[in-house]
């Protein structure tokens, strides 16, 4: 059995996924702080052969609060220009018609909707189109344990779930080593995605695009077969 925890991205980019098609177990981190410019309310699609940020905009965001506390500015004009742009970009892209589908559904926001409900609703509903069926848990609703800190926290949640192996992503060889863990009796592992390249129209290969991108040029089976498989662990 493994585990990922990971805070909840609007519409990551593949090696999310692929943290998720690793693991039996994850757990969305969303009571932890937000982060300013960070890939939480952001994320990067193609136009015109080049990589453009879109952002998702959000009332009163501040590294002070939780993620889970930050709500989406709902404004329907921002949503429908978000729509638009992807729209324009991809409308000629061989999976438009199903993907777009998906993606209206996601960016239907309710009322007081926040950043983390809305990136969440964005991550499982691209996994069931995926086939990932996981067990997928919510941390602020789970865990009582938010006065532990940093890796005491995560080690702490492999241990409530009872699992001895946890798969980071790749940047958390900055943070976290595998000794620490190791004390715990947990093995660390970092998930290392691999470059797996795509026609994107006729244009020079842009990577580590939204997941938004993958699904446009690239039909189900050969993101399940191909492209999520696509990785390795250190």
């Amino acid at each position: 059995m493994s585990i990922s925890i990971m805070q909840p991205y609007v519409f990551p980019y593949i090696g999310y996924f692929q943290l998720i098609y690793a693991s039996d177990v994850f757990v969305f981190y969303d009571d932890v702080s937000f982060i300013n410019r960070g890939w939480i309310n952001r994320n990067r699609i193609l136009i015109n052969g080049k990589d453009h940020l879109f952002t998702i905009p959000c009332l009163d965001a501040s590294q002070n609060k939780l993620i889970k506390d930050i709500e989406v500015l709902n404004n329907t004009k921002d949503i429908k220009k978000l729509l638009d742009t992807i729209q324009s970009a991809y409308k000629k892209a061989p999976q438009f018609n199903t993907v777009f589908q998906i993606i209206q559904h996601i960016l239907e926001i309710k009322e007081n909707a926040t950043i983390s409900e809305l990136a969440i609703k964005s991550i499982l509903l691209i996994a069931e189109y995926l086939e990932l069926k996981r067990n997928f848990k919510v941390s602020s609703e789970h865990y009582t344990n938010q006065e532990l800190k940093k890796a005491d926290r995560l080690i702490d949640i492999c241990r409530l779930e009872g699992i001895e192996h946890y798969i980071n992503a790749s940047g958390g060889k900055a943070i976290y080593t595998k000794e620490y863990y190791k004390n715990y009796g947990i093995n660390l592992d970092f998930l290392i995605p691999e470059k797996y390249e795509y026609l994107q129209f006729k244009n020079e290969f842009v990577p580590w695009l939204s997941i938004i991108d993958i699904l446009m040029f690239n039909d189900k089976n050969t993101i399940i077969n191909k492209i999520l498989p696509a990785y390795h662990l250190e």
